[in-house]
C-alpha cells in the first residue's frame, strides 16, 4: 500500500484531501474546512441525529435495497472519520436543493408545509433521514406507515416542534411532485474511485481490501488499533480528546461485510453493518425484529458493525446477550492461524477478552433455528428508541413433553460481563415448565447477579427487571394459552408492520 490522499464524491465533484488528521471528523471537515454549515453539530456522539448525512457506495449486485445502484445509508456525520468516506460518496442538506427541479426538495417542503420545524436547528438531520426514506421507498414502489417512518427517525432528536408534524411531513413529501436523484454520475465517479490496492493514508491510517492483508498487517502490528465504523472510538475522539494513534480500518474488506448462511449457520462478517446483521438474524428468528429496531439508531446501525459490538465487549452491550443465547461462536483470526470459540467464553472481565496480541474478530457463527427452541429478546430502558439499556436478556428454551430439555438465559447490564444466569438455568433443565419452576429461576436470579447501582438503574431495579422478564418468557411460552405476540409487544397501540427496518 502506498499513501495517496482521501478521495471521495461530494457536491458534484470528487474532492480530495491530504492534510487533515486521519481522525478528523466528518462533520468538523464539512463545517470549518468546507464551510457547509447546514450539517449542525448537537451532541457530538451519535445520539442526537443533528449531524445526519447520507454516505452512498456502489450497491452489491442483487442488493433489494439498492437505489439506482447505490447503497445509501444514514450516518452520524460528527463520529466518522473522514478517512472512512474514501471511495464513497457523501450528501448532506445543501444537496437536497435543486433534486429534479429549482425549488426545494420534496422533504424539505413537506416540513414546510406540515410545520415541522420551529427553531430548526434539528432540522437538516431529520431532513436527511427523510430523504434517505424517500430515495428508498420511491425504489421500490412502496409508502411508509406513521411507525415505519418513526423507526426511521429515532436517531433524531428534537426539542421544540415535536414529532407529530414531523411524521406528517414525512407522509407529505409522497404527495408533492416527485423528485429522485441522478444517480448515474455518482455511480460513474465512485466507478472512478474504485481500487483493488489497499490505502493508505500518512503512517496512521491503513485500509486494505482483503482479509490475507489485513491478517498480515495486523499481525506486523499488533498495537494498532481496529478501526470499524467508529460508533465507540469516534467518541475517544470527540469526547475523550484522545490520540488513537495508528488505526487499521477493516470497512474496505469485502470478505468482512458478508452475512451469510452455509451448511446450518448464520455466517456475519465481523465488519457487517449492525444494520445488516440484525436484519439477518431476524431473519431467521422474527422475534428479534424489536430488538433489533431498538439497537441504537438507523445511523449507528449502518456505521457501525456487529463484531465491533462484540470485541468492544459493554457489559451493557445488546448484540452479545442474544448471539450467546443463539449459541453463537466467534472466530478469530491472528496471520494464517483462525480459531473458533463459544461467545460465552470470550469475555474474562470487564472489558477484557481472550484476543491475543496480533488477533483480530473474524466472525460470528450462528446456528440456524432449530426445531423446538424458542427465543426471546428484550431490552429495558429508560428511553425507549436509541437509548443504552439498563437490562437486555435473551431467552432461548426447548421443551419436549411440557418439560425444558435446553435453556439459554444471557443478560446484559447485570454483572461486569454480559453471561448466563447459570443457577436459573440450572433451576429449569429437566423441569416441567410451570409457574413454580419459574419462580425457582426467578429466586436464582439474586445467587447469579449482584448488579450495581449506577444512574441508568438501581441494582435493586435491575434484579426485579430480570425476575419479570422470566415471568414474561414463561407468559410467551407456556404450553397452556401462551400469550401471542401481539400482547406482548410495544406496537400493539400502534400497529407495527413488519419490514419496518427497509426504511432504515
Amino acid at each position: 500500500m502506498s499513501s495517496r490522499p482521501i478521495r471521495f464524491f461530494h457536491r458534484g465533484k470528487i474532492v480530495e484531501i491530504d492534510r487533515a488528521s486521519p481522525t478528523r471528523t466528518v462533520l468538523d471537515w464539512l463545517r470549518e474546512d468546507a464551510r457547509h454549515t447546514g450539517t449542525k453539530e448537537g451532541c457530538n456522539e451519535g445520539d442526537c441525529g443533528a449531524c445526519t448525512v447520507v454516505v452512498a457506495s456502489l450497491a452489491e449486485p442483487g442488493d433489494s435495497r439498492a437505489v439506482r445502484g447505490l447503497a445509501l445509508r444514514s450516518v452520524n456525520a460528527c463520529i466518522q472519520f473522514l478517512p472512512a468516506l474514501d471511495g464513497k460518496a457523501l450528501f448532506t442538506v445543501e444537496d437536497l436543493k435543486g433534486i429534479g427541479g429549482d425549488g426545494l426538495h420534496p422533504a424539505q417542503q413537506a416540513m414546510v408545509e406540515c410545520h415541522g420545524s420551529q427553531c430548526g436547528f434539528c432540522t437538516p438531520g431529520f431532513v436527511m433521514s427523510l430523504w434517505s426514506a424517500y430515495e428508498h421507498h420511491n425504489a421500490c414502489g412502496s409508502r411508509p406507515s406513521r411507525q415505519q417512518l418513526a423507526d426511521a427517525l429515532s436517531g433524531n432528536l428534537c426539542r421544540c416542534t415535536g414529532y407529530r408534524p414531523i411524521i406528517d411531513a414525512g407522509q407529505r413529501m409522497f404527495e408533492l411532485p416527485r423528485a429522485d436523484l441522478d444517480a448515474a454520475p455518482v455511480v460513474d465517479a465512485l466507478r472512478s474511485l474504485q481500487s483493488d490496492i489497499g490505502f493508505d493514508y500518512g503512517e496512521q491510517f491503513h485500509a486494505p481490501r482483503t482479509l490475507a492483508a489485513l491478517a498480515a498487517l495486523r499481525a506486523a502490528r499488533p498495537d494498532a488499533k481496529i478501526l470499524a465504523g467508529s460508533t465507540d472510538m469516534g467518541l475517544w475522539v470527540t469526547k475523550g480528546l484522545r490520540n488513537l494513534g495508528e488505526l487499521i480500518y477493516v470497512g474496505e474488506v469485502a470478505e468482512l461485510k458478508r452475512v451469510e448462511v452455509r451448511a446450518g449457520q448464520l455466517h456475519i462478517g465481523a465488519a457487517a453493518s449492525l444494520e445488516d446483521a440484525w436484519r439477518a438474524l431476524a431473519a431467521q428468528w422474527p422475534s428479534l425484529e424489536d430488538v433489533w429496531l431498538r439497537f441504537a439508531s438507523p445511523p449507528i446501525r449502518h456505521a457501525g458493525t456487529m463484531g465491533g459490538n462484540v470485541a468492544n465487549g459493554s457489559p451493557i452491550g445488546d448484540a452479545p446477550p442474544v448471539l450467546m443465547a443463539l449459541d453463537a461462536q466467534i472466530v478469530l483470526r491472528r496471520g494464517e492461524r483462525v480459531r473458533t470459540m463459544p461467545l460465552r467464553e470470550f469475555y474474562v472481565a470487564y472489558m477484557k477478552n481472550r484476543l491475543e496480541p496480533g488477533e483480530f474478530v473474524q466472525g460470528l457463527t450462528v446456528p440456524v433455528p432449530q426445531p423446538g427452541w424458542q427465543v426471546r429478546a428484550h431490552k429495558v430502558s429508560k428511553r425507549f428508541d436509541s437509548d443504552i439499556s439498563a437490562v437486555c436478556a435473551a431467552l432461548a428454551i426447548r421443551l419436549d413433553g411440557g418439560a425444558v430439555r435446553g435453556v439459554r438465559f444471557v443478560f446484559g447490564g447485570m454483572a461486569a460481563i454480559v453471561r448466563h444466569a447459570e443457577r436459573a438455568e440450572a433451576a429449569v433443565v429437566d423441569k416441567p415448565w410451570t409457574q413454580a419452576t419459574v419462580d425457582a429461576a426467578k429466586q436464582a436470579l439474586g445467587e447469579d447477579f449482584t448488579p450495581l447501582t449506577d444512574m441508568r438503574a438501581s441494582a435493586g431495579y435491575r434484579l426485579q427487571v430480570a425476575a419479570n422478564v422470566l415471568q414474561r418468557f414463561w407468559l410467551e411460552t407456556r404450553a397452556a394459552d401462551p400469550l401471542p405476540a401481539s400482547a406482548l409487544s410495544v406496537w400493539r397501540v400502534m400497529p407495527h408492520e413488519t419490514g419496518a427496518g427497509e426504511i432504515a
